[in-house]
Order: structure tokens, then sequence, then C-alpha cells
């Protein structure tokens, strides 16, 4: 599959479009502040009118999960969630289809001058190009 991801300040996914507001950032903060990531998707016509699984990961520049406070304690940074895209009658067989999916997040507890990864799977797998980074800046100094 092709994924392009792109990081923006909210994104929305009407009738196959993606609808993006304030997009191709890679800095922010240092306040925590909404996001969104946009997604479009090509899925092979073999991988067609199958259920497929996507996650996306929050890591830090190490690798690591990104903890955030839950009502519970603390949980990894995690969006889940399933597509699936069907054939439409008369699409030529073989020609790759698109789906197109908006996640909006809320404002997440960043680290001022930390370095970010969301990484995304698809049915487990991932591919460095399904990748997008972001830092956030630094606390500004008092004095």
């Amino acid at each position: 599959m092709k994924l392009t991801m792109l990081l923006c300040d909210a994104a929305q996914a009407v009738n196959g479009k993606l609808y993006i507001l304030g997009g191709g950032f890679n800095v922010m903060g240092p306040e925590p502040s909404p996001s969104a990531i946009a997604l479009q998707i090509d899925v092979p016509w073999d991988l067609t009118n199958t259920r497929h699984k996507l996650r996306l990961d929050l890591v830090t520049d190490d690798g690591q999960p990104v903890m955030i406070p839950t009502p519970t304690g603390q949980s990894a940074a995690q969006i889940a969630a399933e597509f699936e895209v069907g054939r439409p009658a008369g699409h030529k067989a073989g020609t790759p289809l698109g789906v197109v999916l908006a996640v909006n997040i809320g404002p997440l507890p960043l680290a001022p001058g930390g370095r970010y990864e969301w990484r995304c799977h698809i049915n487990d797998e991932t591919r460095d190009e399904w990748r997008v980074a972001l830092s956030v800046r630094a606390a500004a100094a008092r004095g």
C-alpha cells in the first residue's frame, strides 16, 4: 500500500476528499495544542474488499512510546482504526483505489524541546515512509 501522511491543525475526510487546515507543519508548541493527521491510502486492487487494521503510534526520537495521562494512570499515545475499500462497478481491474482518513487529536502533553514521530502500521506492517516527525519548541526562558 502507498500511504501519504500530513500533520495539520485540523482535517476532515468527506466524500473521498481531505479538507485540511494548517497542513504541513513539523514544529509545534511549546504549549499543548490540538492537531490532526491527514492520511491518503492507495489500496492495491487485490487488497480491496478486505478489512484492514490501521494503527498510529506516537514515539520519542529514540523509538519509545509516548505515555499520556489517563483517568486510570498512563497509556501509550496510540490511535487504532479499521478501513475497507470496495471495488466500484466499472472500475478498471488492477487499478488501486484510494481511501482518505482524518484523525483529529486533542492537546497532548509533549515535552518542550522534544522530537517525536507518528508511525503508521497497516495490518501490523510499517515502512519508513509511513512516518511523520515533529518537534516541540523549547519553552521560552524567563528572565
